[in-house]
């Protein structure tokens, strides 16, 4: 199931519509970036080469598999067990 977000891009209104766990990895890149969701989606929008939603979701798994997300993923799976 999909959900829809707004959000205004350079004075514009748009919708993505996303699976609810790429909004929690988004979300999750927002706090971690200390920005705003506008924010963040404004700088994908800017470079992106796709349809937004695609371009969101390449953002977050580059992010995923980024060796810093995979060191902070280990380190707090590793401080959990």
């Amino acid at each position: 199931m999909l959900t829809k977000r707004s959000f205004t891009i350079q004075g514009h209104r748009t919708s993505v519509a996303l699976e609810p766990e790429f909004w929690a990895a988004f979300d999750a890149a927002v706090a971690r970036r200390a920005t705003t969701p506008t924010a963040l989606v404004t700088a994908i929008d800017e470079a992106r080469t796709r349809p937004l939603a695609s371009a969101i979701r390449v953002f977050l798994l580059a992010e995923a598999q980024s060796p810093s997300s995979l060191a902070a993923a280990t380190s707090s799976t590793a401080a959990s067990a």
